[in-house]
């Protein structure tokens, strides 16, 4: 049975997500805006300072401000940080092996290698990539022939000039950025659950199609923006260390909860252009309330994955979801639950680092870097050197979201040829003062920070700055020739078949065996949850041990929402398949959700000790804990399981106990729903 779409970019055609991924939205016009001052005010002491490198200075701006989006002064230092690391390790490795050609190649497998693991391992993987590149663009120098101290002086020149781009942005950040991203973020929860309130309260009245048509239009537009930019927000937050107000416990997990509920509401929405049907209105209604009330609604009853549940169904399950979410804030004493700041999230994730999928990527992406840079150097064409920049910046753990930003660094690129070549055709050869050129940089650098904005293609907006910096920055002076746009194009070419024969070819990891992974990974974090409260380390101790894991599940259940997006890009007879194995992943992904958060918001809080020292519930956790590894196993198996009777789990005299009985009771049902969606998955998978 064909699986029913789960977003609205899921029945549409190409040019239409394209084009609903370029509308605006709240907060696109600013991002975009500050984008540009900061390039222009960048630019213009560039070209005053004479710094060269200015296409990579300009490309950054872009870069950090979308996979950092709270540029602040620590992401900044970071960032500087990042390209002295690659620089002095440059200069080691050319001091200490008298720049022998052999080394520079070693050190490169050896630098790429380290960069695929941090890229899996730690919580900046970012960061871990533009070490990477950065390296290999400045050890490519000595592979010039020209006099060592020049080229001493270049790889000083490019950390002067990013370090001045950077600075730029943050000047810009903090200057224009939002006063209190606090109350931005809890607008803009509010926006979408109006939103859905107002739709569904729609078709609950029996509007006509006519009525209904400016509100459907309005939440597919609002459902396109995806997670981003309330993420954006959030990361402010966190990043500033700021007093979280009324946000609720677990912020960051909330945005994407709410963000897969914007695209099952923009879903049913399309599918019911005219209206529903009179028998739905009242379920209408009562979704509409909820949004408005944010009270707990009554859990839907659990659809067999083989009736294959409508998009109704899907809505108040991932609605209920939201609802079961602790309700505390920093008002109620439980600020600490809300965000986690920045300098609590450890660098490495535990357990990655030794894990033998981050190995095997590190492995796929040393690869592909080495055949590429010897390719390049091997026919004497450094043109294409691209080719190892390229490598970095796109590969990603699956092949739906390689193949999905592939198609985006192509695409990108060749707008951003066509309109370096354009300039350099028609506009150079006319521009005789700085003036002109900043205007041309602005008009550029708008079109790609709009594009870059987008929630499917936004990676190409990188990419149409990037292909086109590159052309118009060679030097001081007005580019003259067509073939420097010519040869960064077949680099990228050279780099796009390197990486889909290395990681779609030679060693696939498709997009549900990755979703696979990261839930496997939220079970085993829920079951290590619960036994670090049984551990007898003290309170304080077991709270910073909690402190990385919860940051861990946030951003593992956000990346399994965009790695579920990413199943479009694959193909085959399998992928409708795929499809609803990773539709049914998120959503028991998103069920779990819950379970974690409740018990987090217990166990934190000290005036609820004794919830730990109870020998009844100590067990149950225990047991509990036990059964998420069988989950975790099963799931990584693909194997099939059976859930256990939930009256195992605890002692009944503790369900009627009037201290515990809530709290068991609850556990016990969450823990029932997420067996019976483990065990749906397992059958799916046959």
């Amino acid at each position: 049975m064909t699986a029913a779409p789960t977003s609205p970019f899921s029945t549409v055609s190409w040019s239409q997500r394209l084009w609903q991924d370029l509308q605006p939205a709240p907060g696109r016009l600013a991002a975009t805006l500050r984008i540009v001052l900061a390039t222009v005010i960048a630019l213009v002491l560039m070209m005053v300072l004479q710094m060269p490198f200015a296409s990579l200075g300009l490309y950054y701006i872009l870069l950090v401000v979308r996979e950092s989006p709270a540029v602040s002064v620590r992401a900044g230092v970071m960032a500087i940080m990042t390209l002295v690391a690659a620089v002095a390790v440059e200069f080691a490795v050319v001091i200490l092996f008298d720049n022998n050609p052999m080394a520079r190649v070693l050190s490169v497998i050896i630098v790429s290698f380290v960069a695929g693991v941090l890229m899996v391992a730690s919580t900046l993987p970012a960061f871990a990539a533009i070490w990477g590149f950065i390296y290999c663009t400045v050890i490519a120098l000595w592979e010039r022939p020209a006099p060592a101290d020049a080229l001493v002086k270049a790889s000083l020149y490019l950390v002067a000039t990013v370090t001045v781009a950077f600075l730029c942005s943050v000047a810009v950040e903090y200057v224009f950025a939002f006063r209190h991203p606090v109350d931005r973020l809890a607008e803009q929860a509010r926006l979408r659950y109006t939103t859905i309130a107002n739709v569904f309260t729609l078709f609950a009245q029996g509007a006509s199609a006519a009525q209904l048509g400016p509100a459907i239009a309005g939440i597919n537009r609002l459902a396109a923006t995806g997670q981003g930019p309330m993420q954006e927000l959030y990361n402010m937050i966190v990043g500033r260390g700021l007093p979280t107000g009324t946000l609720r416990i677990g912020s960051r997990t909330r945005i994407t909860m709410l963000a897969q509920l914007m695209d099952l509401s923009a879903a049913f929405a399309s599918q019911h252009p005219g209206g529903v049907d009179p028998e739905l209105r009242a379920r209408c209604a009562e979704i509409a309330r909820r949004c408005r009330e944010q009270d707990v609604l009554e859990a839907p009853a659990e659809t067999d994955v083989d009736t294959n549940p409508t998009l109704l169904d899907r809505v108040e399950m991932a609605l209920h979801a939201i609802l079961e979410m602790p309700a505390g804030s920093a008002a109620t004493g439980e600020g600490d639950l809300v965000a986690l700041p920045a300098n609590k999230v450890p660098f490495l994730i535990p357990g990655a680092i030794g894990s033998k999928d981050t190995v095997a990527f590190a492995l796929k992406i040393t690869l592909c870097v080495v055949v590429c840079y010897i390719f390049y150097f091997a026919v004497a064409w450094p043109g294409i050197s691209t080719s190892v920049t390229t490598v970095f910046i796109v590969a990603l753990g699956n092949s739906g979201a390689i193949k999905q930003k592939l198609a985006n660094r192509f695409i990108g690129s060749a707008i951003g040829g066509a309109l370096a070549i354009g300039a350099t055709v028609f506009l150079f050869p006319r521009m005789d003062t700085i003036f002109s050129l900043v205007i041309l940089i602005a008009v550029v650098a708008f079109i790609s920070a709009w594009w870059a904005c987008g929630r499917q293609f936004g990676y190409a907006g990188l990419q149409i700055a990037f292909s086109f910096y590159l052309v118009a920055f060679e030097g001081f002076s007005a580019p003259t020739e067509l073939a420097p746009a010519r040869d960064r194009m077949i680099g990228i070419l050279v780099a796009l078949f390197v990486i889909w024969v290395v990681f779609d070819q030679l060693w696939p990891v498709r997009t549900v065996t990755a979703m696979r992974r990261a839930f496997v990974a939220i079970l085993r974090g829920e079951a290590r949850l619960l036994r670090i409260f049984e551990s007898t380390a003290p309170h304080g101790v077991r709270l910073r041990l909690v402190d990385g894991l919860r940051d861990q599940i946030g951003k593992t259940v956000a990346g399994l929402r965009t790695m579920n997006d990413t199943i479009l890009y694959e193909f085959g007879v399998d992928r409708e398949q795929h499809a609803r194995q990773g539709e049914l992943i998120l959503r028991v992904a998103l069920k779990s959700v819950p379970f974690f958060w409740n018990q987090l918001a217990v166990l934190h809080n000290e005036h609820d000790r004794d919830f730990l020292l109870e020998p009844g519930l100590i067990e149950m956790r225990r047991r509990i804990a036990s059964q998420l590894d069988a989950m975790a196993d099963a799931v990584t198996r693909e194997a099939a399981f059976t859930p256990i009777d939930p009256a195992s789990l605890v002692d009944p005299s503790l369900l009627k106990n009037p201290r515990y009985g809530e709290y068991a009771r609850n556990t016990v049902a969450a823990h029932e729903e997420l067996q019976t969606g483990v065990a749906a998955l397992a059958r799916l998978a046959k």
